[in-house]
């Protein structure tokens, strides 16, 4: 007789893996907005051309959008920087971007920019407080912009990890008892128990250890899909 059981975790890891795919989903128009710009003209003028992009990747999960550029890419600015947050209407985000101001944002040391420039491939950052928008737990996502084959910066979307756990906590608690998606530095997400709260770090289980070697899934730990966040289930 077949067993035709669901596998622990398998639904959790299906439906992460699909609101991941759906968070991306929803750059890829203001990805290809951004590349066009920069081919076409590249100065920070014309960034408002790709606002309507990103308006529409706002909504659902995402809460804020844009698209950050790498110095120098810009005719007319070392940096660029197009950001809105969802809202009746969206609003824009303003950072200084002035390296001579104290209030300079240098953004080019943030993981969210360095990670798609460094491995040229999309990325997944937190949960973080941000203290610069909202100063809630986030989750960013980016995708690397190109233009003429190098790395021009990256597009971007920002989910509130409150809104990404009420899509989960169903699911996440028919797991039972110590079940949690992590980060690839072993740092909670979301928890079904209060003892893991957003942001603290699982020591029973060495996640970067595990992810470094090759992320092979075990009795404990599961990948969800092509993100780097991980499924632990305990007891």
């Amino acid at each position: 007789m077949n067993d035709t059981r669901t596998p622990v975790g398998d639904e959790v890891v299906e439906q992460v893996s699909a609101l991941v795919e759906g968070v991306f989903e929803r750059l890829k128009p203001l990805l290809a907005a951004a590349e066009s710009v920069l081919a076409e003209t590249p100065a920070a003028a014309a960034l408002h051309r790709i606002r309507p992009q990103v308006i529409e990747a706002l909504g659902g999960l995402v809460i804020g959008a844009g698209f950050v550029s790498a110095p120098r890419v810009l005719a007319d600015s070392e940096f660029g920087f197009e950001w809105w947050t969802a809202g009746s209407p969206p609003s824009q985000l303003f950072i200084s971007l002035d390296p001579g101001s104290e209030n300079f944002l240098d953004y080019t040391r943030q993981s969210w920019f360095t990670v798609p420039r460094d491995t040229g491939r999309r990325h997944i950052n937190g949960p973080y407080v941000d203290y610069l928008c909202t100063d809630e737990y986030t989750l960013t996502f980016t995708i690397p912009v190109s233009r003429g084959g190098s790395f021009a910066g990256v597009v971007g979307a920002d989910v509130y990890v409150r809104e990404f756990e009420r899509a989960v906590r169903p699911r996440l608690r028919s797991l039972g008892r110590g079940a949690a998606l992590l980060n690839a530095q072993g740092r909670v997400i979301v928890a079904n128990s209060v003892r893991q709260p957003t942001g603290s770090l699982v020591r029973e289980a060495d996640v970067p250890a595990w992810w470094s070697s090759g992320a092979e899934p075990g009795p404990s730990l599961r990948r969800c899909g092509d993100s780097p966040i991980v499924l632990v289930t305990g007891d």
